[in-house]
This record gives C-alpha cells, structure tokens and sequence, in this order.
C-alpha cells in the first residue's frame, strides 16, 4: 500500500510499438465527476486490449479522497510544488503521458498550475481538453495555449471544440485530434412505452426545470409520459447549497401539471444500473441550459445504447444530431421541448427513424473504438518514424 506523497517507481519496460505504455493525470474514482469517470473508462479500455501495454494513474486529489486502486500510482496536489515533481517522476515510467485539462482543476488562476506540471513531463504530451471556451477571457486563452505551446498534441471530443482551437487560439489543425468520448455497448430491446430519462450529477445548468414545463403540456398523452431524473446532487452543489436545486425541481413538479409524472430517483448508479436504467427508456433527455458543452458523456452515451434523444441546442448535441438521431430545440424553451417530446414518444415511425441513426452511430463510440486511437496516438508520438510519417500526411 503507497503511504501518503509516495508515488510507486517501476524498472522502466522498453516497449515494442504494440506495447506502448500509457500515464493518466486526471482526476479519479472515489471522485465523483466527469474527468474521473472518463479517465477510469479510458484507461480499463486501453489496459483491456489484447496487444494492450502498461496504464498507470497520478490521480490529482485537492479537496478529493484518494483512490486506492492498484493502478494509481500517486496523487497530485496541484498546488504543491514537490508533488506536481513526484507526479512527473512517476509518469517517467510511461512512454506517453495523457493529461485531462478543465480549467477548474489544477490549481491557480483558470487551473495555470497545470502548465507547472506540463514543464516537468519529459514524456511525449497528450491533453485532452474537456472545456474550449466560445468567449474566452484572456487569462483562460492565455492559459489554454500555454497548455497547447507544451503539449506533443491536443485531443478533443468534437468538430466544433477543433474548431474553437483553430480559429480563437490560432492553434495549427495538424496538432490537434478529434477522438469522441466513448461509452460501453448496451444495445438491447427496444422500449415501446413513453419513458424520458434523464441522469447524471445533478445541479442548476441542468435544465431540468424547463423539461418538467415540458411534460406539463403532456397531460393529454393516453397512456401518459413518464420522465425519470436519476443522479445525486454534485458534490461540489451539494457543498455549496446542499440539496436546494433539487427540493426546488420536486416543488415545481408537485405544484405544476407534471404531478405524478415526474420521479426522482437520487442513487448515484453504478455502471451495470445505469445502463440497464437506459435501456429502459425510451428517448434520452438533455435540457441543458449551457450554449458552450463542446463534450457530453451522457449524449454519447445514450447513442451508444441506440436511443433517440431530445436535446437543447449546445454544441456537442448539434453536431452529433445532425446525422438524424435526434431532435434539437431552443434552450429554456419548455414548448419546444415539449413537441419535441410528444412528436418522439407518439409517433413509432419517427422514433425507428432516430433509432437507427442512433444504432449508425454507435459502434464509432464504443470504449474499444476509442482506446484504438488513444494508443494509435500513443504510438505515433512514442516511434520517431511513425510521428514522421503522420505528420507528413496531415
């Protein structure tokens, strides 16, 4: 068992180009948040594969319990100078190391602590951005191109998000990569009822208050429409404001048309309940209130499980939607979601339509999918000749 600050060091392995090994800094399970979940996926998906090479994880731990799983290897508190130096000795011991960048995480203005950290790595650099900003201010662009000045190469998770790089930060198209945010194949029978669900770590920004308006102008679907919210509070919410956000939803639903239709079920899931609970639902949900997501687990998610979804218009929705397996409406906008919802949960022939857009999609957003280009990157960045050759064909 690593005692406290000790950060494991292994005998360095000299890898094959099959075996390259990879180094996560990100935040990580207990966490609860996006970056955790998604570096843990990653990682098992890569360390999963049969030609599969060496994971290991500098969990990044202010304000956050520490996790025990075998493949950590040490903790990061960011804002510690002799950590962020064991952090990069850890992360030696990999041929390539990834790194998951919020700006909210790192320490310092807008996360700048992160750039401290990136100066110690004298691996090959992958960051995967989980935030670009439309409207930057200029010490997050600042910041967010220090990242990119020292990073061997930039991931992120859609077209538009590469585009923002492109065009805001000047930041050259050939060093930055567009792989999705993958999600577990959970393809099953499809659901003939009126089911709506919506989940993830609850907070204001959700949106939830305009879909329960929504399903207050459907009182007059026979049988009637049934919307689910699953998930816990954030815990960064719940810090702040504990459980207000969501007694103020329960209060909206109890007073309004939506009574009785409207369930809250507060389980933070695990991955088996959770996706049973999706394959249980007939359309996906996502009210969102934000206009800059460039990146939605759950998005990809529901289309990983073949689902139609019923989205507001932030980024990430509009681009992966506009291949037909969704509807995309106004924000805060409860009529249209409303009609929206009526049109997917009455009408079978649409909702087959969405289905197997959806289906089209979802095999391009499998883990498995995903960790290929995470260690095809890898590998370029580690083999000289392959970083050569790549280059010159971009």
């Amino acid at each position: 068992m690593l005692q406290d600050g000790q950060i494991s060091v292994h005998e360095r392995h000299e890898p094959t180009w099959r075996e390259v090994s990879i180094g996560f800094v990100s935040t990580y399970p207990p966490t609860q948040c996006g970056l955790a979940t998604f570096t843990a996926a990653t990682r098992a998906a890569i360390a999963s594969r049969p030609a599969g090479g060496r994971t290991g994880v500098v969990q990044i731990v202010d304000g956050h319990e520490r996790s025990r799983r075998a493949e950590v290897m040490g903790w990061l508190h960011t804002s510690d100078s002799a950590s962020r130096r064991r952090a990069a000795a850890a992360l030696r011991n990999f041929d390539v190391t990834v790194v998951q960048h919020e700006f909210g995480i790192y320490g310092g203005r807008d996360g700048e602590h992160v750039v401290d950290l990136l100066d110690e790595l004298t691996t090959p650099r992958v960051v995967v951005l989980h935030t670009v900003l439309s409207a930057p201010t200029a010490h997050q662009r600042a910041v967010l191109e220090q990242v990119a000045a020292r990073a061997d190469r930039l991931v992120v998770m859609s077209g538009i998000a590469r585009a923002r790089l492109v065009e805001i930060h000047g930041i050259d198209p050939a060093d930055v990569l567009v792989i999705p945010h993958g999600a577990t194949p959970n393809l099953g029978p499809v659901p003939t009822g009126r089911t709506a669900l919506t989940w993830g770590l609850i907070g204001p920004g959700k949106g939830i208050e305009w879909a329960i308006d929504a399903f207050a102008t459907l009182r007059d679907l026979d049988p009637p429409g049934r919307y689910v919210v699953t998930g816990q509070t954030h815990p960064k919410v719940a810090e702040l404001h504990g459980e207000a956000y969501k007694d103020s939803l329960r209060a909206r639903a109890a007073s309004s048309a939506a009574a009785g239709v409207v369930t809250f079920d507060d389980r933070y899931c695990d991955e088996p309940g959770l996706l049973r609970l999706i394959r249980g639902a007939d359309v996906v949900l996502l009210p969102y209130d934000s206009t800059e997501q460039v990146t939605s687990g759950v998005l990809v998610e529901a289309l990983a499980s073949g689902k139609p979804v019923v989205a507001t218009a932030f980024p990430h929705a509009v681009e992966l939607l506009s291949g037909g397996a969704g509807v995309v409406v106004a924000h805060r906008d409860p009529q249209a979601l409303g009609a929206a919802l009526r049109a997917v949960l009455t009408d079978q022939v649409l909702r087959a339509r969405l289905t197997a857009a959806a289906l089209q999609l979802a095999p391009s957003l499998f883990w498995s999918a995903v960790a290929d280009r995470y260690v095809a990157l890898a590998t370029e960045l580690e083999v000289p000749g392959l970083r050569i050759a790549a280059r010159a064909a971009r």
